[in-house]
């Protein structure tokens, strides 16, 4: 994974800034970064709900459930 940074000014609005940094608990680039994330998870998420139905898997459940005892 790519931790490199890049410094951005933004104009936020200060209501939602403030209601997201107590939602957080965080500072303003943790809370930004978690943001991001969920946009992008929201984005995976929304490919995914796209394929429901289109995948046609043959599995069978039971045994897919079953564990092996030790």
């Amino acid at each position: 994974m790519n931790h490199e940074r890049q410094r951005i000014t933004a104009n936020l609005p200060s209501k939602l800034l403030k209601e997201a940094l107590l939602t957080t608990n965080r500072g303003i680039t943790e809370t930004l970064i978690l943001g991001l994330e969920m946009v992008r998870r929201s984005r995976a998420y929304e490919k995914a709900q796209a394929l429901k139905g289109k995948l046609q898997l043959n599995i069978d459940l039971d045994a897919s459930r079953e564990r092996t005892h030790r």
